[in-house]
């Protein structure tokens, strides 16, 4: 049996998630009916992360295992077609060996979050990022930001109903940057880590803008993290700004995804 990779953008805001559901639309649940009318039977891939509802992705990664062979360009544009017209596009596919996995042969995933600071609401850039009305200072952020990466407990920033066995990750990287877009003034967080908590870059990205404003000193991040209480953290903002923009392994499946750009 054949496995194939592919790498995935979608637009979170029609589904409830990566996560097949039952009763709501799911990207995974649509990649599967699309699969289904390549292949008949039930199929059930297997992806890098599991986005939340209304979360974005530029590089998912997911894999599935056909009972043919499939040149993989055609495979790609054969789902595409039968993904229409739903906002999900398969934009590269490789045969992998069958001992490959999608999440457990990744060995980083890095996240980038959109924050708009701009009155008028956003036309172009409605429903992919959060918008704010205020400014905020990239240097309390930055300072706040750093006190976050490396490995800690992260009971402070992991939703109530997280799965995960240890609250304890490592984050290897959170840098932000402040840009003009053609929307306006704009900040974008970018964090690298091998896996992250259920809801922890947004609780991030929510307690860093309060720095940002100066309702919080960047100590005060110190703070909240070294409590390991969820108490303890600030606002858990919203999910449209938030992409899966990447996914690295040791052999990636395909050359640019062996280095995620911001």
């Amino acid at each position: 049996m054949p496995r194939y990779a592919m790498q995935i953008e979608y637009h979170g805001a029609p589904f409830a998630g990566w996560q097949r559901q039952s009763d709501q639309p799911s990207v995974q649940g649509a990649i599967e009916a699309a699969l289904g009318k390549l292949e008949p039977g039930s199929h059930s891939i297997a992806a890098a992360g599991r986005t939340d509802a209304g979360v974005h992705a530029l590089g998912q990664v997911a894999h599935c295992d056909l009972s043919k062979n499939w040149d993989s360009f055609r495979l790609a544009q054969a789902l595409n077609y039968h993904l229409k017209p739903l906002p999900i596009s398969v934009v590269a596919c490789a045969e992998v060996a069958e001992d490959w996995h999608a999440r457990f042969s990744a060995i980083e995933r890095h996240y980038v979050f959109r924050l708009l600071c701009r009155r008028a609401p956003a036309t172009h850039d409605k429903g992919l990022v959060w918008q704010i009305g205020h400014e905020l200072r990239l240097e309390p952020m930055q300072e706040a930001a750093n006190y976050l990466t490396g490995m800690h407990d992260f009971t402070t920033f992991r939703s109530s109903i997280c799965q995960a066995k240890s609250p304890v990750k490592t984050l290897d990287s959170l840098q932000i940057k402040r840009m003009h877009n053609w929307g306006g003034l704009e900040f974008r967080f970018s964090l690298r880590a091998r896996s992250f908590l259920h809801n922890q870059v947004r609780s991030f990205v929510g307690t860093l803008e309060r720095v940002g404003a100066g309702a919080w000193k960047p100590i005060d991040v110190k703070s909240a993290l070294e409590a390991q209480d969820r108490s303890a953290c600030g606002p858990v903002c919203p999910p449209q700004g938030l992409y899966l923009s990447g996914v690295r392994y040791a052999h990636a499946p395909f050359e640019f995804l062996s280095s995620v750009s911001d």
